[in-house]
């Protein structure tokens, strides 16, 4: 099971045995890494102050951070 772990991750880690970086996808990741934190302490803060509207913020940009506009991002380009 180690072996096969290390076979994994030495296939991820080394950028020239996994395939080309072509595509016109050229959007920072700074964005996404941000609203995702946001979503993070924004659900947080719903549940200390037992507020449903926070919570569901909070889901709804770690969604968009995470599914929604890097889908959108990529369909359209």
């Amino acid at each position: 099971m180690a072996g096969l772990v290390v076979v994994m991750a030495d296939q991820f880690l080394d950028p020239s045995k996994g395939p080309d970086q072509s595509g016109g996808f050229q959007v920072s990741p700074t964005y996404f890494i941000v609203l995702f934190f946001a979503g993070f302490l924004i659900g947080g803060a719903g549940h200390l102050w037992q507020s449903k509207t926070l919570v569901a913020i909070g889901v709804l940009f770690v969604m968009l951070a995470t599914l929604f506009i890097p889908l959108a991002l990529a369909i359209t380009r």
